[in-house]
């Protein structure tokens, strides 16, 4: 992964101890995953937190590259949700800036690498999306998008309990944070460790 710095996307820089912070929570995350998978496996671990979405990535005990980008299920929920469940126009203005903000580290993710996540946020859409509680299980890119179409359902004026999806703007945030990453990075799943 590159060292260059832009607005939505960052690596780690000495000096951002925030940064340092959240790049080192990463790679212990990534180090969890990774110990439990053959040494050759290539994988990519996707945390989605409040305030931005950490990647990293690598085929090693310790990840090869970390990076930051400026999407999370707070922040971009802030800045594009001011109804709950969102607006149809909402969730389109969200997914735009997720789309721009994926757009350039497309390149950064390696072929041929597998997808795992460790949020409880996550395993949280799994579970809405009618995936078994296991400690890790495998969530398709066909189930994530159906629950996206039930929340679009609800923001068209459906009941949010009627169809399971919470109404919260963080829960709406994260399903398209991850909906859009794995259409982009073209994931076909995600392992939700546990």
């Amino acid at each position: 992964m590159s060292t260059q710095s832009s607005p939505d996307t960052k690596m780690g820089r000495a000096g951002d101890d925030l940064t340092l912070d959240i790049d080192a929570e990463t790679r212990r995350r990534y180090a969890e995953v990774k110990a439990g998978l053959p040494d050759e496996m290539s994988i990519t671990l996707l945390h989605v937190g409040a305030e931005q979405t950490s990647i990293a990535v690598g085929n090693r005990r310790d990840a090869d590259a970390t990076l930051a980008l400026s999407i999370g299920s707070k922040k971009t929920a802030r800045e594009h949700f001011r109804h709950v469940p969102p607006t149809p126009g909402e969730l389109e203005d969200a997914i735009a800036t997720i789309e721009d903000t994926l757009a350039p580290a497309r390149a950064e993710i390696p072929n041929a690498s597998a997808l795992f996540t460790t949020d409880v946020a996550i395993r949280e859409i799994a579970s809405i999306a009618g995936m078994a509680d296991a400690p890790n299980s495998t969530l398709a890119l066909a189930a994530v998008e159906q629950t996206f179409q039930r929340l679009a359902a609800v923001a068209l004026g459906g009941l949010a309990a009627g169809r399971g999806i919470p109404a919260s703007a963080e829960f709406a945030e994260t399903l398209l944070i991850l909906r859009e990453f794995m259409h982009h990075m073209r994931f076909p799943s995600i392992t939700v460790m546990g």
